[in-house]
């Protein structure tokens, strides 16, 4: 097969798909591992895919919104320092919203405060939570199966059932200007109705996210605390003049 054709082919099932995997166009392709390799990553350099750990996704547009699988992968040692931070301003007896995504979900493993309730719009978290035999409460509404998120005209009439003390919001951009950003308009009304149930918000976001724009408008800076990893330095002065920081 030549090489643009495997390009093609490759081109192709990403946007029927939205991400492959290594192994998947290996066998789909029958070209070598290493083939397949130098393949994305010249398509990289083409700015026609993304390369993530295992595989490959289509360049993000700021109205798309990457799946559980992809982002499961994606920048996992920062997840991992941001969740720690997160589940230290847990305290005993609290009840807290967690929003749906891998970034909250990352927090549950190191929750360790007790009697807490939690209430989520994320399918995986609610496994994890009763996992851990802490008492949970899962939205209804509609399934986005792309990222297992409960949104919708039910799930906004659910959440209205509850007050938190606090509340974990994921975001896919942080802007000065712009604020917090998500791909999905009636994934941020969830989360905008969130904050406005909770003593205090929060918003987990890694450093590649920071100076990111999407499509839809979550929350201004000052409406919440940035947990993040680190805070590149061009955009630290502008992000710690509108938002309190917690940083790894």
């Amino acid at each position: 097969m030549l090489t643009e054709e495997r390009y093609n082919l490759i081109i192709e099932r990403l946007q029927e798909r939205g991400i492959v995997k290594l192994q998947e166009l290996v066998d789909v392709l029958g070209a070598s591992e290493s083939t397949i390799r130098r393949d994305l990553i010249d398509l990289e350099g083409r700015q026609l895919l993304k390369r993530i750990h295992g595989g490959a996704t289509l360049l993000n547009q700021k109205s798309q919104e990457p799946g559980m699988e992809e982002k499961t992968f994606t920048n996992v040692h920062e997840k991992s320092i941001i969740a720690r931070l997160a589940a230290r301003e847990i305290e005993d007896g609290e009840c807290i919203y967690l929003d749906a995504g891998t970034t909250t979900l990352a927090i549950i493993p190191y929750i360790e405060a007790k009697d807490v309730t939690v209430v989520t719009n994320g399918l995986s978290h609610v496994e994890a939570l009763v996992s851990k035999r802490i008492r949970s409460y899962l939205l209804g509404g509609m399934m986005k199966m792309h990222t297992k998120a409960v949104i919708g005209s039910m799930a906004l009439q659910n959440i209205d059932n509850f007050r938190f003390d606090k509340c974990f919001l994921g975001a896919n951009g942080v802007d000065a200007e712009m604020g917090y950003t998500t791909p999905d308009p009636e994934e941020a009304m969830i989360k905008r109705r969130a904050h406005e149930l909770a003593a205090h918000t929060y918003v987990l976001a890694d450093s590649s996210k920071i100076g990111e724009v999407t499509f839809a408008k979550l929350l201004d800076l000052d409406d919440a605390v940035l947990i993040t990893e680190s805070v590149p330095e061009h955009s630290r002065p502008s992000i710690s003049n509108k938002t309190k920081i917690i940083e790894g």
